[in-house]
């Protein structure tokens, strides 16, 4: 089998990109379910590791009273998804090649990335979740700053006021664009840091003009995306042991039909 290692053999520069199609999403989808159910083991410990992740958020936000936090975790807990996913990314890559799928290989390329450029983008990533959530409590303010933080999940005066509902649409569209940045950001970002020998800006650069020249069919994975998350995290976060790595296996497809359809032109 071959032996992958983790950064001195990666192409150097970033590749060059083929435009994605909607056949392409069909393909990596499929492309991923089968990596999935080959090689599960690091799919299903990301996936338990995020559903736990969400059970302690549920915790603290009950225990501190101040559910309404918990609404801005949710809108984040998504953002957060291609990190959680960025091993079967490896798991993938390794299948494509042959290689061993163990999880201790996987690790120790998972490992070998806290030198590179991943905890570079991850520390960007982090401020902006940290802005995000200062804007959601501004944004509480803005509103219902007048009265305590109001308890959403059982309280319809958010539901039912027009400053709870004008607060919810702000909220919800404020939310969309930050996940929407996220998402721009990571998914040509991440697959091609892994991939290649690149600095995180480029990749950075690269992603967002993957997904502003071909809005379709980007906007469709996005939209696919979030809607299979969400209804993940319905079940108690449950669903999350199945589409998290799913869905990490069909980005690295989606990646790899690009790259591999630009080096063809």
């Amino acid at each position: 089998m071959e032996q992958i290692q983790a950064s001195p053999d990666r192409p150097h520069g970033p590749p060059d990109l083929a435009m994605p199609t909607l056949a392409m999403l069909r393909t990596a989808l499929s492309a991923g379910w089968r990596d999935f159910l080959a090689a599960p083991t690091f799919g299903l410990v990301a996936g338990a590791a995020c559903v736990l992740a969400g059970w302690v958020m549920v915790a603290i936000t009950a225990a501190s009273g101040n559910t309404f936090w918990f609404v801005l975790a949710v809108f984040a807990f998504p953002m957060a998804a291609p990190f959680a996913a960025f091993g079967t990314y490896e798991v993938s890559r390794r299948r494509a090649r042959g290689a061993s799928t163990g999880f201790r290989d996987i690790l120790k390329v998972l490992w070998a990335e806290r030198g590179g450029q991943l905890p570079w983008l991850n520390g960007l990533m982090v401020v902006v979740l940290l802005f995000w959530f200062f804007l959601g409590h501004m944004i509480f303010a803005l509103f219902l700053g007048l009265k305590p933080m109001t308890n959403i999940m059982s309280s319809g005066e958010v539901f039912l006021s027009p400053n709870g509902l004008a607060m919810l649409a702000m909220g919800t569209f404020v939310g969309g664009c930050f996940a929407l940045l996220f998402y721009a950001v990571c998914v040509i970002g991440l697959p091609m840091l892994l991939d290649r020998d690149v600095d995180y800006v480029t990749a950075m650069i690269r992603s967002v003009g993957v997904v502003i020249h071909n809005p379709v069919p980007m906007l469709a994975w996005a939209a696919l995306v979030a809607i299979a998350l969400f209804l993940a995290m319905l079940p108690g976060f449950l669903g999350l042991l199945l589409v998290l790595p799913w869905l990490g296996h069909a980005s690295w497809h989606l990646y790899d039909q690009l790259r591999q359809a630009g080096a063809q032109v």
